[in-house]
């Protein structure tokens, strides 16, 4: 598998001196934006539950980062982490609500409640949370840039389960909301929507083991539009580019890297054969 986007690419130091909080960041697109945001020069808190590749992460990049458990369906588990990030660093100028969980599945006539609602729990309240706090810091010195992960299925039906689904459009819908309010404080708030990408949770939900990274590249390369599969880097690329000042006239956005999934797939059924108009009716010719 070619790491095309990977954190490797990242040296022209786009975020030089800028404090990052980035959740879900011990692994997968969370681990991949962690690496390049320090790679462009920023340092990083990473939240997560997984506390083992957490540590991992955090003794491989050293100084840069920090690492420290949470569940962001808590709200006093997000807080502290910010508090963390504002303790460490003295301030904060990025938070990444990265974290997330396929969640519910299933046919929507037997989902239950319980699984319903510990899947928003992560990926809309959890997003709610890391605004809120990162907000709560960002006010007061009037700048900063909050970055929230969608996915192309919070724009097109069918590409997710039916809790992700509507989380997942939440998450734009929240991100607009809040960037209207928050502009006015110098605060940009955009959202990701991730294409297929090679992850352990992908690979999970495409081969039924999280292991199987490899082999749900190849499958993602195979459907691709583009001929090549997603990775990581991917959108950690994104996520530097709406983090950094090159993003600066960019807020209330969702930024789409999906390969052009969402924009057919492929040629369009009217884009072979010779010129030619259609008009009413079906009939042809100017």
């Amino acid at each position: 598998m070619t790491p095309v986007g990977d954190s490797d690419r990242g040296s022209s130091k786009r975020l030089d001196g800028k404090v990052a909080f980035v959740t879900g960041g011990a692994s997968g697109i969370g681990e991949a934006t962690v690496r390049r945001f320090v790679a462009e020069g920023a340092v990083c808190v990473v939240a997560d539950l997984q506390a083992e590749p957490g540590e991992v992460l955090a003794q491989d990049l050293g100084d840069a980062i920090r690492f420290t458990t949470a569940d962001v369906s808590v709200e006093a588990d997000v807080a502290a982490a910010v508090d963390f990030a504002v303790a460490e660093f003295g301030r904060l100028d990025v938070v990444f609500n990265n974290a997330g969980i396929v969640g519910a599945i299933g046919p929507i006539a037997t989902t239950s409640v319980e699984a319903w609602d510990a899947t928003i729990a992560v990926l809309l309240r959890g997003v709610f949370l890391g605004m809120k706090h990162g907000a709560r810091v960002m006010i007061p010195q009037r700048s900063g840039v909050i970055l929230s992960m969608s996915s192309t299925a919070g724009l097109v039906g069918g590409l997710g389960p039916h809790a992700y689904t509507a989380a997942k459009h939440a998450v734009i819908g929240l991100t607009r909301s809040a960037a209207s309010e928050l502009g006015q404080y110098g605060i940009r708030v955009n959202a990701i929507a991730a294409g297929n990408i090679a992850t352990p949770m992908t690979a999970a939900a495409i081969h039924g083991d999280p292991d199987a990274v490899d082999a749900a590249h190849d499958f993602i390369e195979s459907v691709s539009p583009i001929g090549r599969g997603g990775v990581p880097g991917d959108i950690a690329a994104a996520a530097v580019f709406l983090a950094s000042d090159e993003a600066a006239y960019v807020s209330g956005h969702c930024l789409v890297a999906d390969a052009g999934q969402t924009s057919g797939g492929g040629p369009g059924m009217f884009s072979g054969g010779e010129a030619d108009m259609m008009r009413e009716a079906g009939r042809r010719g100017v």
